[in-house]
């Protein structure tokens, strides 16, 4: 296929979804099968690398000397890099070209895993966290563009129901890699098995996506100082109150100068030629509820699956790897559920999953909470996380497909981007506050001081994604209306020659 090229999808029989079917140049369309693959691997990658780390921690601990405010922040540094600069991978990919702005991140998170994979020193982990944070940044909100521009409408929502079913298998598979490889060969590891998915996205990507970009498009490039400032300032202030105290001095200054930054963010879009997030945006209610849904549910579940990774090691004492496969249970049923709730989502309503997907996730970690104890045997908690990971099976795909049919498909990119921020900076708060909530009532010294932590934590999860449960019942629906100046005009993802690209001002 031209890389030079965007193809409008057919939405007839000859679409994307049959090996074979002509484009309408004389050329063979790829099988859907192949586009979301193309689009799913590498995402794969990045979401693996988000609970990868979480079962090592005890290992990290003890082989870096680590203490739990470095352990935070070998989860929370790939968060702070990811969630600050997914809308500015999101603008970067209108601008220059989504499949290379793609690639770019792909072969950047290689590249930050290779460093991890030879690091010693809590501090040299970090600062290579924080460059895998940076490529994903690229990655994850142009994965969901780039499939959604290459199906057709009346295939989408199946495509996004199987694009979440491969975010579930690296939800599923990151606490049982991280356990496998810390326990049968080197810590190291769960960084370098990085460097083989690369291997085969690469080729994938260029051979099955088209290149595509917005026409005419300028960065916003103090738009993009603001907001990556402001939520940097936020995130920053959010991962380190947990352990410095949310009353500490330098703790407030960081808020205030994110909320201070981020007011600016917003009176510069408002006036803004060509704003890196339009604030028509969030004048569409089922947009809005969907990142609030996004929020609260990853506030509570990773918040709680941060302290349930570290709890199946101490009560009663397993290997990292009889914890990743104890996790199974919560963590495989999303690539199962995604799939059934990208089908039923026209049918049922997109808010009603949601809804419902929250509510399961609720009772999952209510049961949780109340079946542990310093020795709880696993058949006590089993039924707790299979309800848990059906819950999120039906967050997953219903979600993405609200926030893409609440737009016009030029902004799939920026929404895309805006909602995984608010999904990434809910799970940082959640991390931070359950972390608050365990040291305020207990401490890892022992089982029965986890557990003493752990439950008040996992309560103070529950309340929030019931919160969510809450707001996904108010989203309409059938999403509002998009409005008329959303419309993208017949040029506006007209394929570019490459050239331009070389040529193009900024």
């Amino acid at each position: 296929m031209s890389t030079n090229q965007t193809k409008t999808p057919s939405t007839g029989p000859g679409g994307p979804g049959a090996l074979g079917a002509d484009d309408g140049a004389g050329r063979r369309r790829p099988a859907l099968w192949l586009l979301i693959t193309a689009t799913s691997v590498p995402m794969f990658m990045v979401a693996l690398n988000n609970l990868v780390v979480s079962t090592a921690l005890p290992t990290l601990a003890r082989d870096l000397s680590a203490d739990t405010q470095d352990l935070q922040w070998f989860v929370n540094a790939y968060v702070l890099a990811f969630a600050c600069l997914l809308l500015t991978g999101a603008a970067l990919g209108d601008r220059f070209g989504r499949r290379r702005v793609f690639l770019l991140g792909i072969g950047l998170f290689t590249a930050a895993s290779v460093y991890c994979g030879l690091c010693d020193t809590t501090a040299e982990l970090i600062a290579g966290r924080t460059a895998q944070g940076v490529g994903a940044a690229a990655v994850m909100p142009l994965s969901m563009t780039l499939l959604a521009q290459a199906v057709p409408a009346n295939r989408r929502n199946l495509a996004l129901g199987l694009w979440s079913a491969f975010s579930g298998l690296a939800v599923a598979f990151g606490p049982l890699v991280g356990g496998a490889v810390v326990d049968g060969i080197d810590w190291h590891w769960i960084f370098w098995i990085n460097v083989p998915v690369c291997l085969i996205a690469v080729p994938l990507v260029l051979k099955v996506l088209d290149e595509s970009r917005l026409a005419g498009t300028r960065l916003d490039l103090f738009g993009m100082v603001l907001a990556t400032g402001g939520l940097v300032a936020l995130v920053w202030g959010i991962v380190n109150g947990s352990e410095d105290g949310w009353t500490d001095g330098t703790i407030i200054g960081a808020f205030a100068a994110g909320v201070v930054l981020l007011a600016g963010f917003v009176a510069w879009e408002a006036r803004a030629a060509e704003p890196m997030l339009p604030l028509s945006l969030y004048r569409i209610r089922s947009f809005v509820l969907c990142n609030a849904v996004s929020g609260a549910m990853y506030f509570g579940v990773f918040g709680s699956i941060f302290l349930l990774s570290q709890y199946l090691q101490i009560a009663p004492v397993r290997t990292p790897l009889e914890a990743g496969v104890l996790t199974l249970a919560w963590t495989l049923m999303p690539m199962f559920i995604a799939p059934v709730a990208g089908i039923l989502t026209d049918r049922v309503g997109g808010g009603r999953l949601m809804a419902l997907g929250l509510f399961l996730q609720a009772v999952g970690l209510g049961w949780i909470a109340l079946a542990a104890t310093d020795n709880t045997p696993y058949s006590h908690l089993v039924g707790g996380m299979i309800i848990g990971g059906t819950g999120m099976g039906f967050a997953f795909a219903p979600t993405a497909a609200v926030v893409l049919a609440s737009v016009s498909q030029k902004l799939y990119g920026t929404a895309s981007g805006a909602n995984t921020t608010a999904r990434e900076v809910g799970g940082a708060l959640g991390i931070a506050v359950l972390a608050t909530v365990f040291v305020r009532n207990g401490s890892a010294e022992n089982a029965q001081q986890f557990v003493d932590g752990m439950k008040p934590a996992i309560w103070v999860g529950v309340a929030v994604v019931l919160v969510g449960a809450a707001a996904a019942l108010a989203i309409p629906r059938t999403p509002t209306a998009r409005p008329a100046a959303d419309e993208p005009t017949p040029d506006e993802t007209a394929p570019q020659p490459a050239k331009a690209t070389a040529t193009a001002t900024v």
